[in-house]
């Protein structure tokens, strides 16, 4: 797997639209500076020209009551893909379990329109999520899960996922309702953890969003 660089992701964003034309739109939630010089973020059309805050708060209206954690144990590149997948699905929050600092790499900045938590242990998560009316449904081919194409996801869900190779922590598992698993139908025991992550986030777009 390549990794890029911090200057890699920013060429890659190197899309997006020019300077606009003027006299400028009447819009109070437009930047001027990026009027002015263009705007080459990783967004949507309609955000286009946007101010960040506005683009946050317009997401905000509309985002969808899912909510995914990831237990960041080892750095995992995966964690970035699946924040990215996240944004994608305008989920209400991601939870970062472990280790504060966490690989963006993979994120390509989307993490900055999402609500991100972190906590410090499965058991300050758990209480979170809880405390807030969330099932917990844990993704992960371990003995007695069941699969997912076969399951019905609660409307408020956070789905939770083990860092690549690992997966979830037994104490992760100890707080979950439920534990979901991908069948798969090759030779490989199991699938990267960000194919994983969106492919549960879709399983549950088709029936609540």
């Amino acid at each position: 797997m390549k990794f890029l660089s911090e200057d890699e992701m920013a060429r890659a964003e190197e899309n997006g639209v020019g300077p606009h034309p003027e006299p400028w739109p009447d819009d109070p939630r437009l930047d001027p500076e990026l009027l002015a010089a263009g705007d080459r973020r990783n967004v949507v059309d309609r955000y286009r020209y946007w101010k960040m805050d506005e683009i946050i708060a317009d997401l905000d209206r509309t985002r969808h009551p899912l909510r995914v954690a990831i237990q960041n144990w080892e750095h995992d590149f995966n964690i970035g893909s699946m924040v990215r997948t996240g944004n994608a699905f305008n989920v209400s929050g991601v939870h970062i379990i472990g280790r504060k600092r966490w690989n963006r790499r993979g994120a390509m900045v989307t993490d900055r329109y999402l609500h991100v938590h972190h906590h410090p242990d499965v058991a300050d998560f758990a209480d979170s999520l809880r405390g807030a009316g969330y099932a917990i449904v844990g993704v992960d081919n371990l003995d007695g899960s069941v699969p997912l194409e076969r399951t019905e996801l609660p409307e408020k869900v956070c789905l939770v996922f083990g860092s690549e190779g690992p997966g979830l922590t037994d104490e992760m598992v100890s707080v979950c309702e439920k534990l979901v698993a991908i069948t798969q139908y090759g030779s490989s025991r199991s699938i990267n953890a960000g194919a994983a992550a969106a492919i549960a986030m879709y399983h549950w777009a088709l029936r609540w969003a």
